[in-house]
Parts: C-alpha cells; structure tokens; sequence
C-alpha cells in the first residue's frame, strides 16, 4: 500500500508530461508561419465533403490539393486536418521565360497543342483558372521576368535554370524533363533579338491553331491592326489574340524585323535569314507564292504569262528597286535582275561577273574555203528594269534566258556569217561583221524585251589543238603587213633625206645671210643708179631723137633725089647686064652642045677641078687605102680610073652600076 501511495506522484507526473506533449501537438497542428518569400500549398487530408470527383485541385473544399495558397505569416488550422506544402516563389530572371504546365483543367481539344488560358487571369489565381475554363498541359501564355506565387501543385514552371513544382509523380518529372530539352533546344528560354546589324528577318513557324487550306504554302497576316486590340497579337506575342484573329499553323508570311520578341517557343519557333538586298545596278523580280488570285496586267498583245499586282500570286507587275526588303523568302522568289550592262561570253574560259555565260562556248563556223575555226564572241545587253518583269516571267530567270534562247540564236547568227566569208576574210572583216551583227541583231534581241548595246567579236581560232591552218594564214598576214610597213619606211625615209637636204640648205642660207643681205643691198643701189642713168640715158635719147628727126627730114629730101637718079642709072645697067648675060648664055649652050652634052661638060669640070685640088694640096696620087669591087679582081684604080669610066660611059651611053666597096690598107710605094 505505501508503495502504491509512493508511485501516485510519479504517475501524475508522467501523465503530466503526456497531456502537454499532446497539447503542442495538437497547438502545432493549428497554427503554422510562413516566410514572406514562400508559399504554402494546403493538401486537405479529411473533409465531410468528401473527397474530389475529378481532377486534382479541389474547388469545393472536397479532401485534396485545395486551390488557393497560404502566403507569409500566422495560419490557423483545424488539428490534424490540413497538410502544407511550403515551396519558394517562383522567380523568373530578367530577360528569361518561364513556360507553364497545368496539371488540372479541361482537356485540349484535338486540334490544339497548347491550352487555351482564359482572358484576364492569372496563373497566380488558381481557382479562377480552373472555373474559367482554363485547360490542363502546357500553356500558350509565358511568364515574364518576376517573382510569382503560384500554386505549384497546380502549376509547373519551368525555366531555363530549373523547375518549379510539387514533386507528385516520377514519369511527370521525366516529361517535364523532355518539355525543357525541347524549349532549350528552340532557345525558348530567351526573347528572340533580331539586331539591325546582322541585316536578318525572323520567319515565324506556329504549331498551334487550325491548319491551312488545301493548296496553301503560307499563312495569310492577320492581327496586324493596333488598333483592334483582342486580335492585335503584337507579332505573335499574343498567341490567344492571334488564334482570336483567324491566325492558322503553319510557316507565316508575316516576319519579325529589328526588335526583341518574348515569343512561346512551344507555340511558334522563328527561323532566321537574311533580309532581301537589292543591290545598286539590279531591280528584284518577284515570284509569290501566296496571295489572291489577280488579274493580268501584262496586255492583251502579250501571251508569255501574266503580271498581277504587288500582293498577288505570280509574278509582280513592280519589282523591287535598289534596297534592303524584309521579303519572306518562303512566300516568294526574288529573281536578281542587273539593269547595268552585262557583258555575256561565248568563250569557254572566260565567265561575267553574273555568271550566266558559264556554260557558253565558241561559235564553231565553217568558213566559205572550208576552215573549221571557232570564233569567241562577246555581247553587251541591257535590261530595261521595267521589262525584267516580263523577262522573268518569259524565261524564269536570266540564265535560262541566256543558254536556251540567246546561245543558240548568236550561234546561228555567226555559222552563217562564216558560210559567206573566207578565212582570210573573216579576219580582215572583223569590224565589219561587228558593225553589221550589232545592227541586224538588235531587233532579235528586242523580240525578247532585251536591249542589245554592241556586239564584239574576237580572233578566230583552230577548233583543234595541234591545227596550225590558222597560224599560218596569220604568218602569211604578218609578212604582207611587215613588207607594207617596209615600203611605208623607205617613203618616210626618202622624204627624211629630202627635209634633211632643205635643213641644209637653209642652215647654208642662213650662213650666208649676211652675204646675201649686202649683195642684195648693193642690187639695189645698183639698180636704183641704174634707174637714174636710164633716166638720164631717156632724157639724152630723146634729145638725139629730136635731132636725128631733122636730120633725117633733111636726109630723106636729099635721098629722094638721089634715089631717082639711081634708079635711073640701075635701070641702064639692068639692061645692059641682061643683054650681055644673054650672050654669054648662048655662048655657054653652044660650048656644052659641041663638048658632047651637058652630062660630059660637068665631068669635066669636076675632073678639072679635082685636078687643081690634088696640085694644091699635095696629096699621093696613090692613096695607103685603095677601093676595090667585091671579087678584087680587075677593078683595081682610084678616083682618077673612076671619074675616066664615068667619061666613057657617058660617052659611049652605057650604064655604070654601084659596086660593093671593100678598103685595103696597102703600104705606100
């Protein structure tokens, strides 16, 4: 019994001690504080509701994860009722992106990728999301930079350095481990930041929405007007207001330009590519790909295909100008067009700086004298940049232009210029053919709204390596060319000699110009004292005249008396001489009459004077030379023998004919 009575102390005590224990408890149980930078998450673990039907969050106080949060200080708990969850605020860095996963809500429609968050609610209010109709999975809207009080069993946040949740499943982490990998790979965490430096545009991919019609390669722009602000999508920042404007997934004609971007990656990616650069000296053809369908503006006279307006699909009636476009280059085709002169090459190893003669060779001609020579050609073209439309909508583009249409039109051109030429012609006719080519082939190039500016044509050459045909009609040119400049040289040099001579001449003049000076001085005084004494001589001369004129009145009165007695006198002695002439006429006739004729009397004379001259002069009867007949036989004899014959014969009335006369130097006797 006093053992009992001393234990009652210590068994009062204990339970005592057991009482308090369980009194904390339970007070712990009741109150909780929360730090000002946490949330607490309130799971429900028993209510008279019950538990929830559906989903996760519970909206009508049902046992579960309830859906309103418990920020920092004293909360007041029903013992042993309530769990909490305390988690960190979510935080978002500036510059980043936080994307949101709803765990509950309505279910994604089939069409949907992303759910759909209700207009003017915010991921902080748990409950107004879930009764609004907010969907669970991955969300369209994105956190900016900031500190958020989220409900985490609710929400997921995920961000680029980690992620914010309630740990409640293994194979949730694992998704959301893949959905970080995928935004990190489309660089979803940063804003997209198009700088003006890098000369690029952002071509917008979305992978939410309705797709697009059949047929359709690119999304038409929508929500562009600031004006209409629930469909304004402030370049696909707003995806709900986007989808609201009748936006559909899929490649985007509108494109994103200088700027930053805070764009969800899980609901549109941006490709970049350069901006469009139309460069001084070309005009850009466009080729669109999407659009209205147009009507033609090209004319009726033109049947090549049709030009719509800027905006419509085909080919644009306006190109682009000089200057940098931010063009979408999936929704179209811009075709560079050069509006400077170009030169095209039909050479094999030569190629223009736009390189659509690459693929062109040497003309191969074969000529009228059956050479076989190719010929390089050259052709300036210039595009009107109101017409590269119609060229481009012709042909495609210029390359097309040049190898299927101009290659084998200058090629024909220049074959049948070769058919009519020589070889030799060819080359001496180059600028000829130039000139001709250039005028006929003008209005061919004009066919194809090409403006021909001059054609240049090269040196012929052999079609064949080792064929020397060529060469040698170049060698046969060259010495011709050489022997022409020779010929030129020596006139030059003839002509040099001659100024040479006249250079002389001039020094010597020049030398003697003193000498000439003082002689031609000294003609002039002579001739200016000569003019005196002619003067003086004129004067005198007349004075003579004057006399001499009346000295020859005087004279001629004399002289007509005298004259007539002299006439009288020569008129007697006419007479007289006439009678005595006469006579001695007869006298002559009868000597010659009786001398044996007229004939004989003149030998005579002749003898009887060569008679006298040989006595006078002295000379050898016998001559050194003597004059004989052709035979040399018996008629030997001089002059003497030969004036005797001709005595006889003239006197016994016979023919004396010429002999041959040969000369014999014989010694003198």
């Amino acid at each position: 019994m006093s053992n009992v009575l001393a234990l009652g102390p210590l068994v009062g005590s204990a339970l005592f001690v057991v009482l308090a224990a369980a009194a904390f408890v339970a007070l712990s149980g009741m109150v909780r504080y929360i730090g000002n930078n946490r949330v607490a998450v309130v799971e429900k673990l028993w209510s008279r509701r019950g538990s929830i039907a559906g989903g996760l969050i519970a909206l009508k106080e049902e046992a579960g994860f309830q859906p309103d949060v418990l920020r920092g200080g004293l909360h007041f708990f029903f013992p042993f009722q309530y769990r909490l969850h305390v988690q960190t605020l979510v935080t978002i860095p500036q510059g980043r992106i936080g994307y949101v996963f709803a765990r509950d809500g309505a279910p994604l429609q089939a069409d949907q990728a992303l759910a759909t968050h209700p207009e003017g609610v915010d991921f902080q209010n748990a409950r107004a999301f879930l009764e609004a109709g907010g969907q669970k999975g991955p969300q369209r809207k994105i956190l900016r930079e900031g500190a958020y009080a989220i409900n985490l069993a609710q929400f997921v946040v995920v961000t680029k350095d980690r992620t914010f949740a309630l740990s409640l499943d293994r194979d949730e982490a694992a998704l959301l481990a893949q959905m970080s990998e995928i935004i990190e790979e489309r660089g979803g965490f940063e804003p997209v930041v198009i700088k003006d430096a890098d000369d690029q545009i952002g071509v917008i991919t979305v992978h939410d929405g309705p797709g697009l019609p059949s047929g359709e390669l690119i999304a038409p722009l929508v929500g562009g007007d600031p004006d209409d602000p629930a469909t304004f999508h402030n370049s696909f920042q707003e995806a709900g207001k986007f989808l609201a404007a009748g936006g559909r997934k899929g490649r985007q004609l509108q494109v994103l330009v200088e700027g930053t971007y805070y764009i969800n990656r899980l609901f549109a990616t941006v490709e970049r590519i350069n901006k469009t650069v139309v460069e001084v000296g070309q005009v850009g053809v466009v080729v669109s790909y999407t659009g209205a369908l147009g009507a033609d503006t090209s004319g009726e006279g033109y049947r090549h295909g049709e030009l719509v307006a800027n905006g419509e699909r085909g080919v644009w009636r306006d190109p682009l100008l000089p200057g940098k476009y931010a063009f979408n280059t999936y929704a179209g085709r811009v075709t560079m067009v050069p509006t400077t002169n170009f030169i095209l090459k039909w050479e094999t190893m030569a190629v223009g700086s736009h390189k659509f003669d690459e693929n062109l060779a040497e003309v191969s001609l074969i000529t009228r004298d059956a050479f076989e020579p190719t010929l390089p050609v050259s052709v300036v073209v210039h595009i009107d940049y109101r017409k590269a439309p119609l060229v481009i909508q012709r042909f495609g583009d210029i390359k097309k232009l040049v190898e299927q249409t101009l290659d084998p039109m200058v090629s024909a051109y220049f074959k049948n210029i070769g058919q009519t030429r020589t070889l030799i012609e060819l080359l001496q006719d180059r600028s000829a053919i130039q000139g001709q080519s250039s005028e006929e082939m003008k209005a061919k190039f004009g066919l194809y709204n090409l403006e021909l500016q001059e054609v240049l044509i090269g040196t012929p050459r052999p079609s064949a390596s080792g064929d020397d045909q060529i060469e040698k009609i170049l060698t046969q040119l060259r010495q011709r060319q050489i022997a022409d400049e020779q010929v030129g040289t020596y006139e030059r040099q003839k002509f040099a000699a001659q100024k040479e001579r006249e250079l002389r001449e001039a020094e010597a003049l020049a030398k003697q110009q003193t000498a000439i000076t003082e002689s031609q001085l000294s003609i002039q005084v002579q001739q200016n004292a000569g003019k005196a004494n002619l003067a003086r001589s004129e004067q005198e001369a007349q004075q003579r005249r004057t006399l001499a004129k009346a000295e020859a009145d005087a004279t001629r009165l004399l002289g007509e008396g005298e004259a007539g007695k002299v006439v009288a006198l020569a008129r007697a002695e006419a007479e007289k001489v006439t009678k005595v002439g006469l006579a001695t006429a007869e006298a002559i006739a009868s000597q010659v009459e009786a001398s044996g004729g007229a004939r004989y009397q003149l030998a005579r004379q002749v003898a009887e004077r060569f008679a006298e001259a040989l006595e006078t002069s002295g000379v050898d009867v016998v001559p050194k030379v003597q004059i004989t007949g052709a035979g040399g036989e018996g008629a030997s004899g001089g002059v003497m023998q030969a004036l005797l014959t001709l005595l006889m014969s003239e006197k016994l009335g016979l023919a004396v004919e010429a002999a041959p006369v040969q000369y014999e130097e014989e010694a003198a006797v």
